[in-house]
C-alpha cells in the first residue's frame, strides 16, 4: 500500500527531476514549441513545494487536488492546464484515501490518462505526452491483471513509457504549438512524452 507520505515524496521527486531537467525539457519544447516547457513546469512545481508543509497529514486526494490547483493557476502554455488536469483526475480517484493499493494506483493513471485525452482531444500518434502515458497505464493494467507485484507493474510502466516518448521522435505533430510546424516537426521528441516519463521514474525513486 502506498502511503500519503510517499505520496508527497512523489511529488517532491517529481519537482527535483524536473528543476534538474528543466533545460533539457525547454530545449526540446525549442525544437518545435514555444521553447518554455521546462521553464513552465519547473514554476508550477516549485509553487507546489511552497505548499509542502501544508499538506502533511492530509489526505491522498487533497494532495493532488493541491498540486492540481497549483499548475493550474501558475503554469502558463499547455502543461499547466494538462499536467493540472492529470492531478485533478486523480484527487477524484483518491478522494478522502489515506493508503492506495495497486488497483487504486493504476485508477489514478487511467483517470489522469482520460482527463488528459479529453483536455487536449490527442491519441496516440499525434506526438503529445499521450503517446508516452497510454501506453504506459496500459503496461500497467496488463501486470496488474497476471498479478505482477508493484514494482514490476511500474517498471514495465516506465519501459513502455520511454518506447512510446521515442516513437514520438519521426512523428508529425497533429496537436498543440508543434503541429503548427507540419512535416518539420519530425525528428525531435516530444518534449511532454518526454516530462511524462520523469513523472513514472519520479514514482518509482518515491516508492522504492
Amino acid at each position: 500500500m502506498l502511503t500519503a507520505s510517499q505520496i508527497l515524496r512523489w511529488i517532491e521527486q517529481y519537482a527535483k527531476l524536473i528543476s534538474e531537467q528543466k533545460d533539457y525539457l525547454t530545449q526540446l519544447d525549442a525544437d518545435i514549441g514555444d521553447a518554455d516547457h521546462g521553464a513552465n513546469l519547473d514554476r508550477g512545481f516549485q509553487a507546489v513545494l511552497t505548499k509542502k508543509d501544508e499538506l502533511a497529514g492530509k489526505d491522498i486526494g487533497t494532495i493532488f487536488k493541491t498540486v492540481a490547483m497549483t499548475l493550474i493557476s501558475k503554469v502558463g502554455g499547455a502543461s499547466g492546464p494538462l499536467y493540472g488536469t492529470f492531478f485533478l483526475q486523480a484527487s477524484v480517484a483518491a478522494a478522502h484515501k489515506d493508503k492506495l493499493s495497486e488497483a487504486d494506483f493504476y485508477e489514478i493513471l487511467e483517470k489522469g490518462l482520460a482527463g488528459i485525452t479529453s483536455r487536449g482531444k490527442a491519441k496516440v500518434g499525434d506526438k503529445t505526452m499521450v503517446d508516452a502515458f497510454q501506453p504506459a497505464v496500459a503496461a500497467f493494467k496488463r501486470n496488474l491483471d497476471e498479478g505482477a507485484d508493484f514494482e514490476k507493474s511500474l517498471s514495465d510502466a516506465i519501459d513502455a513509457a520511454e518506447r512510446g516518448m521515442l516513437s514520438t521522435i519521426p512523428l508529425i505533430a497533429r496537436k498543440g504549438r508543434a503541429s503548427y510546424l507540419g512535416e518539420r516537426s519530425a525528428g525531435h521528441q516530444d518534449p511532454g512524452a518526454t516530462s511524462s516519463v520523469l513523472l513514472l521514474k519520479a514514482a518509482r525513486t518515491a516508492f522504492s
